[in-house]
């Protein structure tokens, strides 16, 4: 079903501040308050809305370091992705990790304390992935662009 306007207003006001309630989410929108909680709810189980969470500043927690992993496996077979997929998503320094075309077949961003602690993760848990051949990783210096709202236009 195409988002109208006003679900994309919800969509909207919800990327900025997930906490709104119900009743300043309707005004901000321009609805009444029951039909505003209809729509948030059809939004949620039409797959829009998959979550609500709360954004942490990595180094408040003294995650300084944001590293770009690109892995290249030995063998691109189903079994093989699969495992590898697995090993990845147990790991919670991995922030993201998409299949890729090109030179490499994941990238994943990971995040930790210090570059000692990259090197550990490096060679305690990526390099004993299955069927890793090739790993090239690159260090941020500072985010540029970082958003959590997408586009809805």
């Amino acid at each position: 079903m195409p988002l109208d306007q006003i679900d994309k207003k919800i969509l909207s006001a919800l990327q900025q501040d997930g906490r709104l309630s119900n009743q300043d989410l309707s005004v901000k929108v321009g609805l009444s308050a029951s039909p505003c909680l209809r729509r948030m709810k059809q939004l949620e189980q039409d797959g829009y809305i998959s979550n609500y969470v709360a954004l942490v500043e990595p180094a408040a927690l003294g995650l300084d370091i944001t590293a770009f992993a690109r892995v290249s496996l030995d063998r691109q077979e189903s079994g093989q992705l699969d495992a590898f997929e697995r090993a990845v998503a147990a790991w919670p320094e991995v922030m993201e990790c998409y299949l890729m075309t090109g030179d490499s077949d994941y990238q994943l961003r990971v995040v930790t304390r210090s570059l000692s602690d990259y090197e550990r993760f490096l060679r305690e848990r990526l390099t004993r992935a299955p069927g890793v051949a090739k790993i090239q990783s690159s260090f941020a210096f500072r985010p540029v662009v970082r958003r959590t709202a997408l586009p809805l236009d």
